[in-house]
C-alpha cells in the first residue's frame, strides 16, 4: 500500500487551512483550527517555508501565508517539501545504493513508469482543488475524529 505519512497529511491540512483563510494566520490559530498539536504545526510550517510553499510574516500581526496562490501549488509539491522526492521504490529515488540486486533485477527501470504516472497525477491536483468541498478543514474533525 502506498500511504502518506502523518506529517505529510498534516502539511496538506495546514496548507488547505491557509488557502481557505486567504490571509496571514498565526501558528497557534492554525493549531487550534486544525486540531494539530502546536509543536507539530511549528515544525511543519518551518519545513513548508523552507520549501517556499509558505511565507513567514514577523511582527505583531505575524503568522504564515501561502508562498504563492493555491492554484500554483500542487499536492506533489507539498508532499515533496515534507518527504523529499516521490519514489515508489528505492531504485528510483536517486540513491542507487539501496539495492544489491539492481543490476540483475527484472524490474530495473520499470518502476520509473509507475512513479512518473503517480507524480503526474499528484502534480495535476492543486491546493485550490483540495480546499474546495466538504473536506475543507473548517470543522472537519468536529465528529470526534482525532489527529
Amino acid at each position: 500500500m502506498i500511504r502518506l505519512n502523518k506529517m505529510t497529511d498534516y502539511a496538506v491540512v495546514l496548507m488547505t487551512e491557509l488557502a481557505l483563510s486567504g490571509e496571514i494566520v498565526a501558528s497557534a490559530d492554525l493549531a487550534r483550527k486544525t486540531t494539530i498539536p502546536q509543536p507539530t504545526v511549528a515544525k511543519l510550517l518551518k519545513v513548508l517555508t523552507q520549501g517556499r510553499l509558505t511565507v513567514a510574516h514577523r511582527g505583531r500581526a505575524g503568522g504564515y501565508g501561502l508562498g504563492r496562490t493555491a492554484e500554483d501549488i500542487s499536492v506533489a509539491q507539498i508532499i515533496e517539501a515534507v518527504e523529499g522526492p516521490l519514489a515508489v521504490a528505492a531504485c528510483i529515488d536517486g540513491t542507487h545504493d539501496n539495492c544489491e540486486y539492481e543490476q540483475t533485477c527484472p524490474m530495473n527501470g520499470r518502476w520509473e513508469m509507475v512513479n512518473t504516472v503517480i507524480h503526474r497525477a499528484l502534480n495535476e491536483v492543486s491546493l485550490a482543488e483540495m480546499a474546495v468541498g466538504p473536506f475543507a478543514t473548517h470543522g472537519a474533525f468536529a465528529d470526534g475524529a482525532t489527529r
